[in-house]
């Protein structure tokens, strides 16, 4: 039986290596609906392990890394909202939907 954790030279795969070579391999066997399936059940975990607190936070921390590089052009005057209001939003709307 061949050892699956040495590379082609014969040396121990990195764990750099095998995460790359297993994701490789994921990524052949499955199609977009798995990849799909997983980050709504992933989506879905989160919402139902964290509270608003928790989505309120990443959406303003998301706001002030993206306002933080400088001025790119969403700062109220054209309409659309900010990264953190929207991810404000998301946060009451994913946990609206888990109380159903």
């Amino acid at each position: 039986m061949a050892n699956n954790n040495q590379n082609k030279r014969g040396r121990s795969m990195s764990v750099e290596e095998a995460g790359r070579k297993g994701g490789e391999a994921t990524s052949n066997n499955h199609d977009r609906g798995f990849y799909e399936e997983i980050g709504q059940k992933g989506g879905e975990a989160t919402s139902q392990n964290h509270g608003q607190d928790f989505y309120e936070e990443i959406g303003r921390k998301g706001g002030e890394a993206s306002s933080g590089s400088g001025n790119n052009g969403n700062n109220g005057s054209n309409g659309k909202m900010s990264r953190e209001e929207a991810g404000r939003k998301g946060g009451e709307a994913s946990r609206r939907g888990s109380n159903n």
